[in-house]
């Protein structure tokens, strides 16, 4: 008998993990709305907690992209100014 491992959504996810955080319901009914085990829905509290400083620090991945990103529109207005000068000259 072969069963498929289920993966859920970072929506999804964080969708439960913030109804268990507002203690609204016991994690009994949460876990039966969803179909989860309460042991999964506590799992995934405790990894958003743990993690929860990061959700406001910059993140060095998008600095990084960012720099690239500069990098290239650097390149870009460099082979145009020198077109431009190009030209310039081609018009005297």
């Amino acid at each position: 008998m072969s069963t498929n491992r289920r993966k859920f959504s970072k929506e999804f996810k964080s969708k439960v993990v913030l109804e268990a955080l507002k203690e609204l319901e016991p994690l009994e009914v949460l876990a039966k709305k969803y179909e989860l085990t309460p042991t999964q829905i506590s799992t995934w509290k405790a990894l958003a907690l743990k993690n929860f400083g990061n959700v406001f620090s910059t993140d060095p991945s998008e600095t990084k992209k960012d720099g690239v990103e500069e990098q290239i529109l650097y390149a870009q207005i460099g082979q145009l100014k020198v077109e431009n000068d190009w030209l310039k000259k081609k018009l005297r």
